[in-house]
Formats: C-alpha cells, structure tokens, sequence
C-alpha cells in the first residue's frame, strides 16, 4: 500500500471549553470527509493540515515528512473554502494560473495545465471572465481549479458547497466527485452534510465534540452506526429506545431498524399516520405494534393517514446500537 498523503498521529488542539484529539491517514487519489455538527472540531482540523493552527500536541505527516512546524506555503496543500476567495481583478484564467505564476513555471506549461484544468471544470468559456461575471457555482469551479493547478499533495476543501442552493449544489457535487477521480488527487473535504460526504468520500470519518466517533467506506457507516448519536445525526428516523425494542421483540437495547426491513403486502397490520409525497418517492409514518416507525420509497398510490397496510418487519436486520 502506498504511504500517506497526509497522517494526523495523535494531534491535540485545545481552546476554552475544547478540544480536538484526531489520528487519521488519508492516501493517495482518496477523498476522505470529515463529517460532523458545528463545533465537531472539522474545520480546526482541517487548519491544522494546512498550517493556519498549530498542534498543542502531536505531529502533522506530508507524503511521510514531518511538516507539523511548517507554515501554509511550505505545505503544498490546495485550499478551497465556501467563500470561494478568488482574486475580484483577475480573469478566471489568470486566478487558475496565479500559483504557477507565483511557483514560476514555464509559460507553456502554465498555459497547457490552465487549459486542461479549465476544460475539466466546464469552464473554459469563461476563461476571460471576471468573478463577478460568474455564477456561484462557476466561482466555485475557479476556486476548485486554481487549487488544484499546482497538482498539490493534499486538497483541503472547507464546506465547500454551502454557500449554493440545492439544485446547483446537487449539480456541482457530482462534478467535484469526477474532477477529485479525474486528479487522483488526495483529498480532505470536511462537512456538516451526510449526502455530500456520502457521494464524494471513499471514506468517511465522523467528528463529535473533538473526539473520532466512527470511520469506515460511507456505505458500511451508513449501514452499520455505532451508536444512538451517530445514527441519528446521520438521519436514521427508526431508532429504538428500550421499551419500543422490547415491544417488537428485540433484545432490551437500543436498537435501529433499517428501511431494508419493510416489507409491504404481507404480514401484520401497519396503521398510516403521515404519509407525504416526496416525489419519487413517498415517506410514511407507521404505528406497528404499538411502535411509531418511519418508512421511505417508491409507492403508489399514497396511502392516507388512517389506512391500513400489511407490513412484514425482518427483525433479523436490526442493527444494535450502543448508546451515545
């Protein structure tokens, strides 16, 4: 296996009322998202691998060097932050080529890797435009581009997506995702939000007040939470408090029921108490035995509140929970 891009052994940073402790390797042509509620400790960790923080502890690790009393522009990271941070007087083509102006590469080369870079990003269009010329989503393209021009070791991207509306960001998410593939490059992508983590991380590491609560592939995390607080942050509806389990049939435990348990048409009675259209597809809220549970996915016609639907609970998928 390759040796990583960017190490975190045992790195503390602590500030009036917390503190962050963090171990992770992130390797080559992998994009690793640090997940978690404001104040988790993403964003602090993410100053510490570029250098904007120092550690109160442990050592920060480049491709296997020791950089942790380096500044920023010995790192060689790539920066993209949610405000874009572009220069307002310069074209988009001259704010991707800034740094390898600044590296002094040779002109054709700058030429040929703004070219490739702008081509990559859609942008190539625009390359005589001025920021203000532009779109959010566009800003965030240039931003995404002149980071990466410099073929960076790491890229650090900061909520880089939150500042733009649903559709563009849908739109622009699975556009970052092919141009992280395209680079092969490291990357470090810290968020609030599961759906972005899930679509561009290979691998997904989830921040509570400071503290690493569960890493693993996005889908095993998603799968297979650790505890109560995690299973609910990551918008599981059907989690069990011990009464409701004992109920069902589980173990005294916490426990979460899975939406691959459901099965319509057969089984027992299941009450409708909301149902809500959601386009295509249809959420429902269900009294079961008693237990409020929560159902999502293609049906129709939508049941309303107050009918009955047969429904079969695999109780042999439910996930035990530790609690938080």
């Amino acid at each position: 296996m390759a040796s990583p891009a960017l190490s975190f052994d045992e790195v503390a940073r602590r500030f009036p009322g917390f503190s962050l402790r963090l171990s992770f390797d992130l390797f080559p042509g992998e994009t690793l998202a640090l997940l978690g509620p404001s104040g988790s400790g993403k964003s602090t960790a993410l100053k510490l691998a570029a250098g904007l923080e120092a550690p109160d502890a442990g050592r920060v690790y480049l491709g296997g060097e020791d950089v942790t009393g380096w500044p920023p522009e010995r790192r060689g990271v790539g920066l993209v932050f949610q405000s874009y941070a572009l220069f307002p007087h310069l074209s988009v083509y001259d704010n991707v080529a800034f740094g390898l102006v600044e590296r002094r590469w040779p002109r054709e080369k700058i030429r040929a890797r703004v070219e490739e870079l702008l081509f990559k990003t859609g942008l190539t269009p625009h390359a005589k435009k001025r920021p203000s010329e532009l779109s959010g989503g566009e800003r965030q393209r240039v931003a995404l581009a002149r980071a990466l021009a410099p073929r960076p070791k790491v890229l650090l991207l900061d909520e880089p997506l939150s500042a733009l509306d649903q559709r563009l960001k849908e739109e622009l998410m699975f556009e970052l995702r092919r141009v992280l593939k395209g680079e092969a490059a490291a990357a470090l992508y810290v968020t609030h939000d599961q759906a972005e983590a899930f679509a561009l991380a290979s691998r997904v590491l989830i921040l509570k007040a400071g503290e690493k609560v569960q890493e693993g592939a996005p889908e095993a995390v998603y799968a297979r939470p650790k505890d109560v607080w995690t299973a609910r942050f990551l918008g599981h509806k059907n989690v069990l408090g011990a009464n409701e389990a004992r109920v069902l049939g589980l173990e005294e435990g916490e426990w979460l029921i899975p939406l691959e348990a459901f099965t319509f048409g057969e089984g027992e009675p299941a009450r409708v108490l909301e149902a809500v259209f959601l386009g295509p597809r249809v959420g429902l809220w269900l009294s079961f035995r008693g237990v409020r549970l929560y159902w999502e996915g293609p049906l129709s016609p939508l049941p309303p509140p107050g009918s009955e639907l047969k429904l079969r609970l695999d109780l042999g998928r439910a996930v035990p929970l530790s609690v938080s």
